[in-house]
Formats: structure tokens, C-alpha cells, sequence
């Protein structure tokens, strides 16, 4: 077995790589932001993508948080505040999914392995991976319409029915509703519920049989995979809609409450 490489600390501490045996564990290190993803952390992922589709020695990825409370809380909601206009975040947006996309595309299998809240962006990132693994106390949700008064991407709301199916997918976003780890499994977005100290055998159990597969067979199936999604997009438009929502009134009364720690009063507009 070789020796781990010492861990990569980046994006000023908020994000920790560790590296064994073919497989990649990256750490959202802000618990005391519910592990929300920043620009720096982003930039910090995409890189990581980068080398990761170069390096024929990886069999794996697994994403976590730090803290135990949560795997992610989603996108840091300040970045919002200094942007005028709904374009400017929904081009924000697209890049951010156009990270997303390319670490869908790598040749390897991708685990999010997730201890407590998995909402917003931070569920985002989980449809993204291959393989999604919980403890018994995490909990799964889009409440955008109660919190931000933002709507979701196609490509993301796709993902989303993916692995929780459509019915749950409405409950999350429609209902505001949190759904919990047994419900996830319970409809096929978890492969596993696991209580916390068991998480990590269990996901270096799953990365041990990976690193014995053939990666050509991981690849091609990957790539089918995303091909079968591709084709139920439709989203022309989608983009004019998102502006208009983002341009809304409802959009900056919810980022001002949120950030300000209160409740926001939605009227429509």
C-alpha cells in the first residue's frame, strides 16, 4: 500500500484534499458556515478536476464536510449581495454548473459521502456524483421558495428527479420540505444509510472494490449515463426565465433577509 501524500490545505483552509491508494478526498472545511461553497472554493474544485482527468491513477472521488452538521448548505449567499442585476447571477450560476458538468464527466466514480444537512447548492453538488452515501440524521432539500425566492436551473432540477424521482423532487421545491436520510434511500437517491462512525469504513469499502474495476468499463458507462440525461433536458428558455426570477424583487428581499438573519415577506413581485 503506498504511503498518503501529505493534505493539500487550499482556498485559504475552506477546502482539504487528501490523497491514498487512487482516491481523492476532498473536505469542505467552513462548518461554521454549514460548509457553504464560496468562489475560492469553487476555483479550488475546478482545478481539482482538472488534474483529476489527467491522472490515469485515480479511481475515485470522495466529497464530504467537515464538522459533522453538514455535508453542504449550498452557494455562500453574500455573493449575491454585490450583484445589480439577475444576469449577473445566473451567469455566476452557469459557471458554477458548468464545474459541476465537467466533474459529471470525469472518467471515475464520484461519492458524496454526507453527515447532516445536504440543502441548496450543497445538494446540488450530491446529484452530481455517482454514488451518494448517509447518516441517519441528514436531510435532503430545495426550500428556495421559502428562503431565496431563486428557482433552479433545468439542468440541476433534472438531476435532482434523477436520483429522488420526480414525486420527491416536487415535495422538496414546491412543499419546501426537507426530506430525511431513510426517505432518500427509501426512493433510491442513497445507497446507503449509515450511522456516522460507520460512514468512513463504509465508504472506503466501496473505494477499495472501485479501485479493482476496469476503468475503461466505468468510463463508457459514465458516459451513457450523462448521454440519457442530456436527452431529456429541453431547455430552451430556461435561461429568460431564470433572469426574470433572479431580476425579481422576491430574489433581493430573500437575500437581504437571509442575510440578515430573518424571515422574508414574499409578495409576487
Amino acid at each position: 500500500m503506498r504511503q498518503p501524500v501529505p493534505q493539500q490545505v487550499l482556498a485559504d483552509g475552506a477546502l482539504l484534499l487528501d490523497r491514498a491508494d487512487g482516491v481523492v478526498t476532498v473536505t469542505f472545511n467552513r462548518p461554521d458556515r454549514l460548509n457553504a461553497m464560496n468562489e475560492a472554493m469553487f476555483s479550488a474544485f475546478a482545478d481539482l478536476i482538472d488534474e483529476a482527468a489527467a491522472d490515469r491513477s485515480l479511481r475515485a472521488i470522495v466529497l464530504q464536510g467537515a464538522g459533522g452538521a453538514a455535508f453542504s448548505a449550498g452557494n455562500e449567499i453574500t455573493s449575491f449581495v454585490e450583484m445589480e442585476t439577475g444576469a449577473e447571477v445566473v451567469a455566476f450560476e452557469k459557471g458554477v454548473r458548468s464545474v459541476l458538468r465537467r466533474f459529471a464527466e470525469l472518467p471515475l466514480v464520484t461519492i458524496a459521502a454526507i453527515d447532516g444537512i445536504c440543502v441548496g447548492g450543497g445538494l446540488g453538488i450530491a446529484t452530481y456524483c455517482d454514488i451518494r452515501v448517509a447518516t441517519p440524521h441528514s436531510r435532503f432539500g430545495y426550500p428556495i421558495a421559502r428562503t431565496l425566492g431563486n428557482a433552479l436551473a433545468a439542468p440541476m432540477l433534472e438531476r435532482c428527479v434523477a436520483a429522488f424521482g420526480e414525486s420527491v423532487t416536487r415535495e422538496m421545491l414546491l412543499g419546501s420540505r426537507l426530506v430525511t436520510a431513510d426517505r432518500a434511500y427509501a426512493v433510491g437517491a442513497l445507497a446507503a444509510v449509515v450511522e456516522p462512525d460507520a460512514l468512513d469504513g463504509f465508504v472506503a469499502s466501496l473505494t477499495k472494490g472501485i479501485g479493482h474495476s476496469a476503468p475503461g468499463t466505468i468510463a463508457t458507462t459514465k458516459a451513457q449515463l450523462l448521454r440519457r440525461s442530456d436527452a431529456l433536458l429541453a431547455d430552451e428558455g430556461d435561461e429568460a426565465m431564470l433572469i426574470e426570477r433572479y431580476s425579481s424583487a422576491d430574489f433581493r428581499e430573500g437575500v437581504r433577509a437571509f442575510t440578515a438573519g430573518e424571515k422574508p415577506t414574499f409578495t409576487g413581485a
